[in-house]
């Protein structure tokens, strides 16, 4: 008599929503993501005529338009400070989410042969998409303390708040950017919004013009823009701008909304990712 042979099967599935095993499951497979952080990095520079020269070209042709049209002829305030300092400052970390945000729209379509074949927490593409273009902005920053060391401005104590800031730039791209690369996948029209919309939203901003000019009654509401907090922020840690209030606070609190919200929605969608990828 031959004993017949019991064979358990596991069926592997995403959770739905948001649960303790979001984290973990990332750390989890923390190699996997710093891999994909590396390919990014890879293509973003492969084959490119100047390499990392558009992380400096970039903002800095941006800046002298705005100095040349806002500064000069339209005479935008600039809350005391020269206007070239003005712009860059705001430009270098608006650079950085605009190509976050670009990058982890469309994030997931680049890794579909991987998706359909291979189990992982797919929340690691859009994250590594969001970390990726730090790199940016590190040559950029390198930049803006030549602009400011030539214009003799030197940061205060304030400069303590720099890393906060730029956890909130990050962790606004990466609230705004889950929501996109989940949308991207079931349409694909997506990509052709986002490049819109991140023009509009820059004039939404206060990078070429200093939140200053909106009413003070307004300045609490003025900051359900996440990138309103931080561009204010930025130009008061570096620059000795006006510090930036309630903005900063409910851009804050706004982002991390943005986050649970975007990652509850992200894992629901996750199991039909490779089914119509």
């Amino acid at each position: 008599m031959i004993a017949a042979e019991l064979t358990a099967t596991r069926r592997l599935s995403p959770s739905q929503g948001w649960s303790s095993r979001t984290l973990s499951d990332v750390w989890a497979y923390r190699e996997l993501l710093y891999f994909f952080i590396w390919r990014d990095v890879k293509v973003r520079y492969k084959q490119t005529l100047l390499g990392a020269g558009w992380a400096i070209a970039q903002p800095l042709m941006t800046m002298v338009v705005f100095t040349v049209f806002f500064g000069h002829l339209a005479k935008i305030p600039s809350d005391g400070l020269p206007y070239p300092v003005f712009s860059l400052v705001a430009l270098v970390p608006w650079s950085y989410f605009a190509s976050a945000l670009g990058g982890c729209s469309t994030s997931l379509s680049g890794y579909q042969h991987i998706i359909s074949k291979v189990y992982f927490p797919r929340l690691i593409i859009p994250l590594a998409a969001v970390i990726a273009p730090l790199v940016d902005f590190a040559i950029g920053f390198v930049i803006l303390i030549g602009f400011m060391a030539w214009y003799r401005i030197v940061p205060g104590a304030t400069i303590l708040w720099l890393p906060a800031l730029m956890l909130l730039a990050v962790g606004a791209a990466a609230g705004v950017g889950i929501w996109l690369a989940a949308l991207n996948v079931r349409y694909r029209d997506v990509r052709y919004v986002v490049p819109f919309v991140v023009q509009l939203w820059m004039f939404a901003t206060p990078v070429a013009y200093p939140a200053s000019l909106v009413p003070g009654r307004w300045r609490a509401a003025y900051g359900l823009n996440p990138m309103a907090g931080v561009i204010e922020g930025f130009r008061w840690a570096l620059a000795g701008g006006p510090a930036p209030g309630p903005i900063t606070l409910v851009s804050a609190a706004v982002v991390v909304a943005m986050i649970v919200a975007g990652a509850i929605y992200f894992r629901r969608l996750e199991g039909t990712f490779a089914d119509v990828i």
